[in-house]
Formats: structure tokens, sequence, C-alpha cells
């Protein structure tokens, strides 16, 4: 052990590694649940690109030497890489404010870069974990910078690819079967037909819809709070820290980030991250109805609809010799389920907004990013595992449509509605065809039965 002080005195902290007081008071005060922001990686790369991209500005404004810079920069690289990811030992639930993160990351950064320039850990001497590592700043606009630079790597690094990727499966396959002519279902009833094609296009843009929103929705999260140090007012930091900081932040990760033009805004609200998470659920929604109508028209194999087959992946039952079960489809669906919490504990955290200051930050963020990797991940697994693998049930999908008594909607226009209803209970009740039922029935010839009921042509106007 080591010891270091802070502004509450002196305390041990671990020889090993790079955390100073503040971080190991936060250990101790806060042994709370299991979720650490050293496994939302996200976070501490995020924050790494801030503190570089501050002393890059502090440097560039003269408020720091350049060795200083230089090495804070290193330092700062360090983190990024995830290389100094044992040093984040800090959970979710801490101060509202996330300012034990943010002076994790000051110590770790300043004791690393204090080693760089040959100096003792934990000595603050010569790079300060406050006076420069945080200079310019507070954990009032670092905290929610992280955040918004987490969320939004998220969701171009993890999350858009795997969505996009299943969107890109379903879209071939309504593609490929798009002149396979099936039932179609309302109210869990039968109904006119459409093509497989068609109802898996449906899917398609649901996805498609879900995106949209989302790419919308999160256009706040460019507008960054740094620069407002602890209020908003900027107080300590130079009158250009923030555009310069969020322009170096914007060049590091190759995305629009700017700085916010209302940082009381930016510090007392995160609407932007509320209708991110918003966006988020509804892509969730989505692909809950995609599983659901999935596992639905695979359910059988022999007493259910079975008009799609689904890779069979593994044994389905402990009692039950050679049942398989749709575990992708139950697996996403369940994922969709807790995206629907999360959300739910992001809204609310949302409106616990005080004064000049939101003091739930780390959860919302938390809850966030645990959505985005536990859809991205899902969304890949139910792609690989069982979305490639559709394919049509011919047999049964031919089968299921010559039964279907909603094709007597075809003769509405020519013999009118009520003779087409009598036509369907009649063949329902007697268990006869429609065909059939239509010629004993006397309302339509052989002849005219086959010429209007085509049940591809019912599939398009």
């Amino acid at each position: 052990m080591r010891t270091e002080s802070d502004s509450m005195g002196s305390i041990d902290v671990p020889s090993d590694k790079y955390w100073g007081a503040q971080t190991e008071r936060s250990i101790k005060n806060f042994p709370i649940g299991v979720s650490r922001f050293k496994w939302q990686y996200p976070i501490i790369k995020a924050i790494g690109i801030l503190k570089k991209s501050a002393a890059l500005s502090n440097y560039k404004l003269g408020q720091l030497s350049q060795e200083i810079s230089t090495a804070i920069i290193k330092a700062a690289d360090e983190v990024i890489s995830g290389s100094l990811n044992a040093n984040f030992p800090l959970v979710v639930f801490q101060t509202g404010s996330g300012t034990q993160s943010n002076m994790n990351a000051n110590e770790v950064i300043s004791n690393r870069a204090i080693e760089v320039m040959g100096g003792v850990i934990g000595s603050k001497n010569p790079v300060h974990p406050n006076d420069h590592v945080n200079l310019g700043q507070s954990s009032n606009d670092t905290f929610p910078t992280a955040m918004y630079i987490a969320v939004v790597m998220e969701l171009f690094e993890t999350l858009f690819p795997s969505i996009e990727s299943l969107r890109n499966t379903l879209f071939y396959k309504s593609q490929k079967f798009c002149d396979i002519v099936k039932v179609g279902r309302t109210h869990l009833q039968d109904a006119t037909p459409i093509t497989l094609g068609q109802e898996i296009s449906s899917w398609v843009a649901q996805i498609d819809y879900a995106l949209y929103a989302l790419r919308t929705n999160m256009e706040g999260l460019y507008d960054l709070a740094i620069g407002g140090t602890a209020v908003g007012t900027g107080l300590n930091a130079h009158p250009l820290f923030g555009e310069e900081c969020a322009k170096n932040i914007a060049e590091i990760t190759g995305r629009p980030f700017k700085s916010s033009q209302n940082k009381f805004f930016s510090l007392a609200a995160h609407d932007a991250l509320v209708n991110t998470s918003a966006a988020i659920r509804t892509l969730a929604m989505a692909l809950l109805k995609i599983a659901n109508d999935v596992r639905w028209l695979a359910s059988g194999p022999r007493c259910g609809i079975g008009e799609i087959t689904i890779p069979e992946n593994e044994p389905g039952s402990s009692i039950m010799p050679g049942k398989v079960n749709p575990t992708q489809c139950e697996a996403l669906t369940m994922v969709c389920v807790q995206v629907f919490g999360n959300d739910a504990a992001v809204a609310f955290a949302g409106s616990q907004g005080n004064f000049q200051l939101n003091v739930y930050k780390p959860v919302m963020v938390h809850n966030v990013l645990e959505s985005i990797e536990l859809l991205a991940n899902a969304c890949s697994s139910f792609n690989d595992n069982c979305a490639i693998g559709i394919e049509p049930n011919l047999q049964q999908i031919k089968t299921n449509l010559e039964k279907n008594l909603m094709l007597v909607t075809a003769l509405n226009r020519y013999i009118g509605y009520d003779n087409a209803a009598l036509i369907a209970k009649t063949a329902h009740h007697q268990g006869t065809t429609l065909r059939q039922t239509a010629i004993e029935l006397g309302l339509i010839s052989e002849q005219d039965f086959d010429k209007y009921i085509i049940p591809l042509d019912m599939t398009h106007s």
C-alpha cells in the first residue's frame, strides 16, 4: 500500500494501482451492487477521449505547459486503448454527478503521467489530478460529456452494425420469398393472402423506421456540456475551452460533437439521452414483434402454424426427446423486455433534475449503454443463429392457404358481401371447401369461381 491524501485527509491505496485517495474513498463508501464502470469500458474510453481533448485544448490556450500536456495525453491514450481498465474499479451507484468516476480518471491519468515524467506516484507532482488533468473542468460538465461520447460511439460501433446486418438478412429473405403466397392473419385469425416476402418486408420497414427515429433522436447527444464547469457559467475555464475541447473530441472520434449553446441546460437536464433511450426502446419493440412473429410462424413442428422453419440449435427439453425450441427468439424477446425496463429507469432519472444539476447521471448512462450492448449482442445472435436460416415450409403454406376461408373476399365485388359471408360460414360449419360450398349454394359457377379466386392476384391491388 501507499499513502495518498486529499481534502479529507490521508488514506492508504494499493501500490500497484494508479488511482488515488478519492477513488479509494469511493470504493469504501459505495459497496453497492456489481455493476462497475470497469465493465462499462465505453465510459472509461470516453473519459480518456475527453481528458486528452482537454489537455490539447489547455495547451493551445496557454493554460498547460507542453511537457505536462504531453504526459497527460500519453496517459489518456492508454486509458482510451483500454490498457488501464483495471484502474477503474468504481460502481454505478455513486454520487449522482459522477464525481468519483471523474476523479478516478484524474488520479489515474495524473499518476501515470507522473510516472512517465519520472516522478513518484501519489506525489501529485509534477502533474496534479485537479490542477492539471481536471484544468478548466468540473465533474458536472465532464461526466455528462463522457456520457454522450460513450453512447454515440457505442451506437455507431456496436448497435448500428449489428442491427443493420439483421435488417439486411431480412431484406434478402423478403426478396427471395416474394412469390410465395400464404395466409395473412389479423386478430390471430385467418385473413386474405399475402406473400411471405411481403410479411418479412414489414419487419424490414419496422427496423428501418426504428433506426431512423434513433438516428434522429440521438442528434442532441452531439451537444456537449464541457466548458460549463460547475453550474454552467464556465467559472475557472478559459472562455474558449469548451469550444476547443469539443472540436478536439470531434476530431478524435470522427463524430460531429460541438459545444452546447446552453451549458445550464446541458448540466441540469439530459433530455437528449432520454430521447435516445426511448428510441432504443422503440427498436426493442420492433425486434420483440419480429421475434414473436418468427416463433409463431415456426411453431409446431406438426401441431402449430409451421409455415417457416428455423435452425435447430440445441435440444429443447430435459424430458421430451427430440423437442427443439425457438430459443433465439426467446433470448431476443427477453433482451427487449430488459431494454423496456432500462428505458423506464432512464426516463424517471431524467425527470429528477433539480436547479442546475441532474444527479442521476451514472445510472442513466449505465442503462442506455447496457441496452445498446444487449440489443447489439442479441441481434447478432438472432441473425447468425436464426434469421439466416429462415426457410419456407412450402407444403404447410400450401395446405393452410387452401383451407383459408378468407379467400372468399375476392368474390365480394361479384356476388356481394352477404353472399360471400354465407359461403364462408357454411363451408366452415360443414367442413367443406369454399369452391364446393359456393357451387352447391348456386351463388357462382365453377368457371367464375376459378377465375376470380387466384391467391397470388389477391396479394396486390
